[in-house]
């Protein structure tokens, strides 16, 4: 942290381990009192139509551009060029993987936010911590848009892996480099920000229906389903008892 100003420590160090802070301790406080309210407060009886296009889109785009996160910040350069893959040739697979990825997450975006806002019935059901989220997720995919397409893939690139990714691993071992994200791109400080940021809303929003998903469903036995159909009543004398319809002589 040597050199670094009040406002970037504020900044690129106070902001992270206070949004993990209220992350953890959020997530419990709502967990033991609002476990009623711990839903995605589905709209799907509100409006189905757009739901079904825009939900998966956007959710599959998202798991893609959390997996390229993960590849491109938590694994440091020396590792990838270790197995044998060139910086150039990374840079462009992560570019291409991450325009799909983001292509996938604007048209699931759109649909979603224009469902919310557009559609009466789910409008009314949305909350004011609802709209933070989504003005935050809104910045957080825009600015992770435009550095994939106009500098890594159509620009002349940025190697955000020594200085973004040193950083925020830095995090987790008590010794965040400031400098290296203070010297970033400004589309990439705004990227980060928001992103924590959004971590700090998450415990409060519909967003923390991402942890209930039914993992249990891997490993529960399986459920078999019968058709109701009336069965055919046994023939007399069948049962050892025979019955007869009244006025029928034996």
């Amino acid at each position: 942290m040597n050199g670094a100003s009040g406002w970037q420590i504020l900044l690129w160090v106070a902001l992270p381990y206070l949004a993990l802070g209220v992350f953890v301790v959020g997530h419990v406080w709502r967990w033991r009192y609002d476990q009623f309210g711990w839903t995605s407060r589905s709209t799907q009886l509100q409006e189905r139509r757009l739901l079904k296009w825009g939900s998966p889109v956007f959710h599959y785009g998202t798991f893609a551009a959390i997996g390229g996160h993960v590849i491109g910040v938590l694994i440091p350069e020396s590792w990838t060029r270790a197995i044998g893959i060139p910086e150039d040739v990374y840079r462009w697979f992560s570019a291409g993987a991450g325009t799909l990825a983001a292509a996938a997450i604007i048209v699931g975006v759109v649909i979603l936010a224009g469902r919310r806002l557009l559609v009466p019935r789910v409008r009314a059901t949305t909350s004011p911590v609802d709209y933070v989220a989504l003005i935050l997720l809104l910045v957080i995919i825009v600015t992770g848009i435009v550095p994939t397409l106009f500098v890594n893939l159509l620009g002349h690139g940025y190697d955000y892996r020594v200085s973004v990714a040193p950083w925020f691993r830095g995090l987790f071992s008590g010794s965040p480099s400031v400098t290296a994200i203070a010297t970033a791109p400004v589309v990439y400080q705004v990227h980060a920000a928001c992103a924590w940021l959004i971590w700090a809303v998450w415990p409060f929003s519909r967003l923390v229906h991402a942890w209930s998903a039914p993992l249990w469903y891997l490993w529960r036995p399986y459920i078999v389903y019968r058709r109701r159909v009336a069965a055919r009543p046994a023939e007399p004398g069948t049962s050892g008892r025979r019955w007869r319809r009244i006025g029928v002589p034996y």
